[in-house]
């Protein structure tokens, strides 16, 4: 193929947005490109792709920064910085005024006043006598702007642009809150090849508007007669597709609940919105226990009155005076408190529902739940504010110690551990109480992943009727599956970066 066949074949290769951009290519700025030509910055950078695989063009990407408005500077250009409120009512005060009174005056809010003060002192401009506020002398005609509005009104600007006094203002309004962002950027330098130049030239030839894609309507007028298609580049590169699949964490989900099922339990459930009854009073947690405080409870404005008075009778009754040769916690149960709402603090709320609804006659059952749970927690490395627990509890007369550390560590070989232990522990609501702990390869340490024992008679009375052992567990989900997906923190899970989403290992891989 001669050099002329050659560019007639790119030429009849060249999409729309190609052909559309081809005549602004002797600009190197792609901003300028894009205005010019009419194309949106998307279709623009796609059809520089397009051009750069067909070799017309060479891309270079230079990464930058752009200081641009953030939320108060936007509000500032419009209204003025607090400073200039402040200098503005100082100007119109023929006597020295009080910072809250010069606060109020000038609309601005503890932290601007704050700011305004601040800055007025340094371009000495204020004095400030007797907790009182006056303009000095070196004060400025209201008319006159500060450097800083100056700077406002320039923006955005490249960061690669600003002289030495731009930077010194720019460093100052850093400091304060939400005046400026500094946002990256990718610069596109673009340089027509030796062949992109020769087609460039030609770009004003190329009127033919070629066929890309066939209708019906096109191929039951004729529309496509004596026209001509355009050329396509089989070996061209495509953007990578990504098939949908499920969240990690819901894969997890179905394979612990498949490992549940296969054991012979049945799953359990109850609302995320639960009365406090349940989600502490029927656990024998009581009412003034640091953990139905606001700072570890979501609490909701409403209550609910429970419908099962028998039970709720029942559970005062354990609390105040004890059952089962217990002496309770001695105190003034309030139904009121019982009726407060909360987002579930553990999913043992499931457990406690499900013994409420059980009849004896269907014993023994081995019960599992896998769902939310809201913990008013510090987000950190280890800890989250809402959370996955997997529950389970089995009632069983001949139930003890061994079956609940056999039932656990069956599941957790299943999850991937092969190292599991357990350590006395204590918790309101089981005794004997145990934690078990996986060992970590990644971390080459022990993880607590929860608490487990057997319901307390105060828990199983109450609900049951009679004293019927209960094994009984509750697992932070999210800890057991970072290992297999390599997470080291927790705030990983749900951070959603979509790069990750798309390299995350399938569970059954």
């Amino acid at each position: 193929m001669n050099e002329k066949d050659e560019v007639i074949k790119i030429i009849e290769s060249l999409s729309q947005i190609e052909r559309q951009i081809l005549p602004y290519l002797k600009e190197k700025d792609f901003s300028k490109i894009i205005k010019d030509s009419g194309i949106d910055r998307t279709a623009g950078l796609r059809a520089l792709q397009f051009l750069s695989n067909k070799n017309l063009v060479k891309l270079k990407q230079k990464k930058g920064k752009i200081i641009d408005l953030g939320i108060n500077g936007i509000n500032y250009r419009k209204t003025g910085l607090p400073e200039r409120k402040l200098l503005d009512i100082l100007c119109n005060q023929k006597k020295a005024i009080t910072i809250d009174e010069a606060a109020k005056l000038a609309k601005l809010s503890d932290n601007e006043i704050t700011a305004a003060i601040g800055v007025l002192k340094n371009k000495k401009m204020l004095d400030i006598k007797n907790g009182k506020l006056t303009l000095s002398e070196k004060a400025p005609k209201p008319s006159e702007k500060f450097p800083e509005e100056i700077f406002l009104e320039i923006l955005p600007v490249n960061e690669e642009k600003l002289s030495g006094e731009e930077k010194k203002i720019f460093l100052s309004l850093q400091k304060r809150k939400q005046i400026i962002e500094i946002k990256d950027i990718t610069e596109i330098e673009i340089e027509l090849t030796p062949l992109g130049k020769e087609i460039y030239e030609k770009a004003s030839e190329i009127k033919e508007d070629y066929i890309e894609t066939i209708t019906p309507e096109m191929i039951k007028n004729e529309e496509w007669k004596n026209k001509k298609f355009r050329r396509y580049d089989i070996n061209s590169a495509l953007p990578k597709i990504y098939g949908g699949k499920r969240h990690f964490v819901n894969q997890a989900i179905d394979y612990a609940k498949k490992i549940w099922l296969e054991m012979g339990f049945e799953e359990m459930t109850s609302n995320l919105v639960v009365e406090s009854f349940w989600n502490f009073d029927a656990l024998f947690t009581a009412q003034d226990h640091p953990v139905r405080e606001m700072q570890d409870t979501f609490f909701l404005p409403y209550k609910e009155k429970i419908e099962n008075k028998k039970i709720l009778e029942n559970v005062k009754k354990a609390h105040e005076k004890g059952v089962y040769g217990s002496k309770g916690w001695n105190y003034n149960w309030s139904e009121e408190e019982s009726e407060k709402l909360v987002l579930r603090t553990h999913t043992t709320v499931c457990s406690a529902l499900a013994l409420s609804k059980l009849k004896k006659q269907d014993l023994p059952k081995k019960y599992f739940a896998i769902g939310k749970c809201f913990r008013n927690e510090t987000l950190d490395l280890n800890h989250l504010f809402e959370l996955t627990q997997t529950e389970g509890i089995v009632i069983d007369k001949n139930a003890n110690l061994k079956n609940l550390i056999g039932y656990l560590t069956e599941f957790y070989k299943k999850m991937g551990y092969d190292k599991v232990r357990v350590r006395p522990s204590y918790f309101p609501y089981t005794e004997p109480s145990l934690e078990i702990e996986v060992y970590d390869k990644k971390q080459e340490k022990w993880i607590e992943l929860g608490g487990a024992g057997i319901f307390r008679p105060e828990v199983v009375v109450p609900l049951l009727g009679e004293f019927i052992p209960v094994l009984a567990w509750g697992q932070g989900f999210e800890r057991i599956i970072r290992e297999y997906f390599e997470i080291t923190d927790l705030r990983d899970i749900y951070s959603n970066d979509l790069n990750k989403l798309r390299a995350m290992k399938l569970w059954w891989k």
